[in-house]
C-alpha cells in the first residue's frame, strides 16, 4: 500500500501558487526544517521517556520538556 501524503497550498509569490507535500519526497524547505524539527523531539522525548523507564502518565512532560532542550538547541545553531 502507498503512503498518503498531504498537498498544501503555499501562499501565491510574483502570482503563482506551488503546492508541496508535507513530510515527502518534493517538500519546501520550511517544510523539511518542521519535519526534522518534530522528529528531533520525538526522538528527545522517546529518550526521556527511556529514562524514566517508560512509566505511563508523563507524555506530555516528556515532549514538553524535549521541545524545550531542541529549540534551545536549534537556538544556539542559529
Amino acid at each position: 500500500m502507498k503512503p498518503r501524503t498531504e498537498s498544501v497550498k503555499k501562499p501565491r509569490i510574483n502570482g503563482s501558487a506551488k503546492s508541496s507535500r508535507v513530510c515527502g519526497a518534493a517538500v519546501a524547505e520550511d517544510s523539511i526544517q518542521a519535519c526534522s524539527r518534530e522528529q528531533m523531539i520525538a526522538e528527545a522525548a522517546y529518550y526521556r521517556a527511556e529514562q524514566r523507564g517508560f512509566a505511563p502518565g508523563c507524555e506530555m512532560s516528556d515532549w514538553l520538556l524535549a521541545e524545550a532542550d531542541v529549540e534551545r538547541s536549534l537556538g544556539k545553531l542559529h
